[in-house]
């Protein structure tokens, strides 16, 4: 039986009148279409894990559609985060924000054997300010429910309006990894000093304790090497979640930060960062950090040095 599809609308975390019109217009367009249901919640990264919004997505069975403030690859480990995963929904727009694996690979941090491949179900994700109008996420939206078919007879019926969740919130700030970058070097945990990240029985990291976080620090997502650490509210893209080559975020740093255009500028503006909020708890600054250096460049085959010609010599001498 065909099930119809969840349209979620992720609420600003502030009151721009701008913003919340847009709200109520998608909200408006959607909520007659007897192919979705419309489920209006707080602001995506603000919700309590064991709150009722949280509750109401993990029951939902079929595809989604999350409308959030947001970039989409942020929204994505946002859901994952609280177990709610299924592949990746492509829409033609936002596409490059999010990476071509599954939801979460197998053998990633938390990795059970239910979750070890992804669900059959799709999670489109749409960032809210790319558009200031709702026509062009409606358009998408039934584009998407005309791909998916008919919804069946039974599940047709629709009230003509949204389901809103008050829920109490407030912001928050953590970090986010993204498990299609991570590797579990491991380095997060050795580099924050807050007590934030931990590993789950297979050794995998995980963010343990969020609000151990300290609000406006994203300096464990500067030194993480595959740069999976995601800070969703960050006013950098690189860090926010935008969908940058390595390469990109090292030029990001030395933008807004005057570092040096190698990978030693990223830790010395984590340091600082780390340290600046270290003080600010009441603790003792940890100094900066080193990268490890990177490996020798390989010597050519065919390039020989003194040893070699030396070797060479005392073979040709037949001794």
């Amino acid at each position: 039986m065909t099930q119809r599809c969840t349209v979620v609308l992720s609420r600003g975390q502030t009151v721009h009148p701008d913003r919340q019109e847009l709200e109520q217009q998608l909200a408006l367009h959607l909520a007659g279409d007897p192919r979705c249901e419309v489920l209006v919640v707080p602001h995506l990264y603000d919700l309590n894990a064991h709150g009722p919004s949280l509750t109401a997505l993990r029951e939902i069975p079929g595809d989604l559609v999350v409308l959030a403030w947001l970039y989409p690859r942020a929204t994505r480990w946002i859901l994952d985060r609280q177990g709610i995963r299924g592949q990746v929904g492509r829409t033609g727009i936002d596409d490059e924000d999010l990476p071509a694996e599954p939801a979460r690979p197998s053998g990633a941090a938390n990795d059970t054997p239910a979750d070890s491949g992804a669900s059959s179900r799709r999670i489109y994700c749409l960032d809210l300010r790319r558009d200031q109008t709702p026509e062009p996420y409606v358009d998408t939206i039934r584009q998407i429910l005309a791909d998916a078919g008919p919804a069946a007879s039974a599940e047709a019926a629709s009230t003509g309006e949204a389901r809103t969740l008050d829920e109490s919130v407030k912001r928050r700030w953590y970090p986010v990894i993204d498990y299609s970058r991570c590797t579990n070097c491991l380095e997060c945990i050795d580099f924050c000093l807050f007590g934030v990240y931990g590993v789950d029985e297979a050794d995998k990291v995980l963010v343990e304790l969020p609000d151990h976080c300290r609000k406006g620090c994203p300096a464990c997502s500067r030194v993480c090497p595959e740069h999976a650490i995601v800070f969703p509210q960050h006013k950098s893209p690189a860090i926010a979640g935008g969908m940058l080559e390595p390469g990109d975020l090292k030029l990001d740093l030395s933008n807004l930060f005057g570092a040096a255009d190698d990978l030693l500028g990223a830790h010395d503006v984590a340091a600082r960062e780390r340290d600046e909020h270290l003080l600010i708890a009441g603790q003792r600054p940890a100094g900066p950090v080193v990268p490890p250096p990177p490996p020798p460049p390989a010597r050519p085959a065919d390039k020989k040095d003194e040893l070699d010609d030396l070797i060479d010599q005392l073979e040709a001498m037949d001794l």
